[in-house]
């Protein structure tokens, strides 16, 4: 139970066995079957509270009563998918007010941040109302105490879908980033407002390569950084795209030994490869590299980079010598 519960206007002392108004209702015990291998400890609170409410939900009562009722059982369990799903129903029934609704969620979101059903009921609670006007302010409340929370960045991105509200969520990312530049969360927040706003054309890619370059330079060695770099060149050259390949190879010639940088150069060698002899090798280089020095605890990986690298600019080669020959026999005859 919730330190809440007087805040939320329930009375935590008393059990619902006790209160003259549930007299009427007679309570269903919980059926564990007749030999129960491992019963649960459940308190006397809890089951005085659940044994009500499956009595309720089994008589489908629509009450004030059944709605406190649903208030109790939330607070002992915020993960029952059942206590959640019929207290809409009585919110429905009730026509209650929804403001008061998200209030009593905010305060089991407070202690219950990753909650799965919790988060689900406020975005229904929320398209209900139509009024998303504070939900913006309430999931930075809830990601300054935990910038990684995934249900919080889950809300805030059906909100942004749900209500048109992306004119500062890049300015807000950016924050975020130069508070902790490791804040993958953060990253990927700022590929979705992209894609879901300008989308990613030649000028937003040069923009954000130039962007993310200015944090990899600070930290090489971070991989949400590399991983968003990657990911706004998705179907893109990175070998000829203007200044990357130039500022991979100038953080290489500072003796910065980053896993990410050489696989990313490599990468650019291997798309030179095949029209460029020197790439080839240098491409095998930093796999060889990356195998026995900077990424050991991954050197078979390279290794097999490696290898395919070769069988492919073998099947190349064959493929080039056979048209040649192809076009040797043309002119014979």
């Amino acid at each position: 139970m919730s330190d809440s519960d007087s805040d939320l206007g329930i009375d935590s002392h008393a059990l619902f066995r006790d209160r003259p108004e549930w007299n009427d209702v007679q309570p269903v015990p919980q059926d564990d079957g007749p030999n129960p291998v491992v019963r649960i400890a459940y308190s006397e609170k809890f089951q005085d509270c659940f044994d009500y409410f499956r009595a309720v939900l089994k008589a489908g009562e629509r009450s004030e009563r059944a709605l406190e009722l649903t208030g109790v059982a939330a607070n002992l369990n915020p993960a029952n998918y059942t206590v959640w799903h019929y207290r809409r129903i009585l919110l429905k029934a009730l026509d209650k007010d929804l403001e008061e609704e998200k209030k009593f969620v905010s305060s089991i979101i407070d202690w219950e941040p990753k909650n799965y059903q919790v988060w689900y009921h406020r975005r229904i609670v929320i398209g209900w109302s139509g009024d998303a006007s504070n939900e913006l302010d309430f999931t930075e409340e809830i990601l300054e105490k935990d910038a990684k929370n995934y249900h919080a960045w889950g809300h805030r991105q059906w909100i942004l879908k749900e209500f048109k509200l992306w004119d500062d969520e890049l300015q807000y990312v950016d924050i975020l980033l130069k508070e902790d530049l490791r804040n993958n969360s953060a990253w990927n927040q700022r590929y979705f407002v992209i894609v879901n706003t300008s989308g990613f054309s030649e000028e937003v890619v040069a923009r954000e390569v130039k962007y993310t370059l200015d944090f990899i330079r600070k930290a090489p060695n971070n991989e949400s950084a590399w991983n968003y770099l990657s990911g706004v060149l998705i179907g893109r050259s990175r070998s000829s795209f203007p200044g990357l390949k130039d500022a991979c190879l100038e953080m290489k010639a500072n003796h910065i030994q980053s896993p990410y940088l050489y696989s990313f150069l490599a990468e650019i060698y291997e798309e030179e490869s095949a029209r460029n002899s020197d790439s080839y090798a240098l491409a095998l280089e930093i796999y060889s590299k990356l195998a026995t020095d900077v990424d050991t605890i991954r050197a078979k990986y390279w290794m097999y980079r490696a290898k395919r690298l070769k069988q492919k600019i073998e099947a190349l080669a064959e493929l080039e010598a056979e048209e040649e020959n192809d076009e040797k026999q043309e002119r014979s005859t």
